[in-house]
């Protein structure tokens, strides 16, 4: 297979992926009390990475400051993130998860990776262990591309 056919199949996978993540979303199974896509991608990397400025998440995601600035505005008003001084001593401020905000965080994730667990729960474990590979070295190329590595 070459590589242009390869890219339009996994393009095709890739968004039908997204469209079951849509699905399946806490927000859908849950309600409205779930977080929201950017909420929850937001949170997460402030969970693995620890406090982040306007400037370090503008790097993080590749999008534009007020993109960012509408979104941890968003966080700051359900008390998901606070504002705190630079741990390290820097002038500019940054957001941390709150005991909320991980709460929230941690309700979504386990209603999402129990929804995984069902569709993998009858997958030989050397199938389940090679596809998490895979998985992870095809996100490790895309951020090795990019520039723009997630903490792990």
């Amino acid at each position: 297979m070459d590589a242009g056919q390869a890219g339009e199949d996994l393009e095709r996978e890739l968004l039908i992926l997204t469209r079951h993540q849509e699905m399946s979303s806490p927000r859908r199974l849950r309600g409205e009390e779930a977080l929201d896509r950017s909420a929850y991608v937001l949170l997460s990397r402030l969970e693995a990475q620890g406090p982040m400025s306007i400037a370090d998440l503008v790097q993080a995601f590749g999008l534009a400051a007020s993109t960012i600035n509408r979104q941890t505005g968003a966080l700051l008003r359900d008390q998901l993130v606070e504002r705190t001084l630079d741990p390290a001593g820097g002038i500019a401020r940054k957001f941390r998860i709150t005991p909320r905000g991980a709460e929230r965080l941690a309700a979504d994730r386990d209603a999402i990776a129990s929804g995984i667990a069902q569709v993998v729960a009858d997958w030989p474990e050397e199938r389940l262990r090679s596809f998490i590979a895979h998985l992870r070295q095809f996100n490790t190329d895309i951020e090795e591309l990019s520039g723009r590595r997630w903490p792990r």
